[in-house]
């Protein structure tokens, strides 16, 4: 989840059974139809349906399920009426919580988002309650073999914003402008690309107690398993 680890949502994602695996190439089918609806299914002059697509290819979505979102965006299959729709709400501590979904049923997502913020402890909250603490940024996690000293000021040189070091390996923060061409160095020098995307990253991170911190962690899990959910960002460091 943005704002906490990148790192530990990946590794869950990798970690899915087969059901949950169905669940994320929905996700990702979703957000490859409204790429292509709103920008076209050429992934060469759509950046959205590009990221989308290479999004799909991480979760080693086959193919051929590629191609039929891409069609059903640009209407050359029929498919269900897609709606975005972004939540705003706090968890345990007051936490700060951006909920992006795509959905064909907008009374069913917003029951069962409130359930599940109500029965961890959080709320909804109206519009523009908490999208002001957060910005547009792109992030690229990469295995930790890349990251050495010379890289790290090639990346600085091409834009980018900060890098973070952890045991797994790095985590390159990038304005959105920037993030495309960061990444395709990135590709160029053989690195493997963990994640990369551009999603919403807290201007500022609050630190809770562990016990509130374990609470948050489950909402947040809870919420991203929904098949309507398509990210969770907040502002817990």
């Amino acid at each position: 989840m943005s704002g906490h680890s990148k790192w530990a949502t990946t590794k869950r994602a990798k970690a899915v059974v087969d059901a949950k695996r169905a669940v994320n190439f929905t996700k990702v089918a979703h957000v490859i139809t409204i790429a292509a609806r709103e920008k076209g299914g050429d992934p060469e002059t759509n950046f959205s349906l590009r990221l989308a697509i290479d999004k799909a290819r991480g979760v080693n979505m086959p193919k051929e399920n590629i191609e039929r979102a891409i069609k059903r965006g640009t209407g050359e299959l029929a498919g269900e009426s897609l709606e975005e729709i972004t939540y705003e709400g706090f968890g345990p501590g007051g936490v700060a919580l951006i909920i992006q979904t795509l959905t064909d049923n907008r009374n069913r997502s917003v029951s069962e988002i409130k359930h599940a913020l109500s029965k961890h402890g959080g709320n909804l909250g109206a519009a523009n309650s908490v999208r002001w603490m957060f910005e547009r940024r792109g992030s690229i996690g990469i295995d930790a073999a890349v990251c050495t000293d010379e890289h790290e000021l090639a990346l600085i040189e091409r834009g980018a914003e900060d890098i973070i070091k952890d045991d797994d390996g790095c985590t390159i923060l990038t304005t959105p402008e920037q993030f495309q061409s960061i990444k395709e160095y990135l590709e160029g020098i053989g690195a493997t690309l963990v994640f990369a995307e551009i999603d919403l990253a807290p201007k500022e991170r609050v630190t809770l107690p562990p016990d509130q911190q374990e609470k948050i962690e489950k909402l947040v899990e809870v919420l991203e398993g929904m098949p309507d959910v398509v990210s969770v960002s907040s502002n817990l460091a």
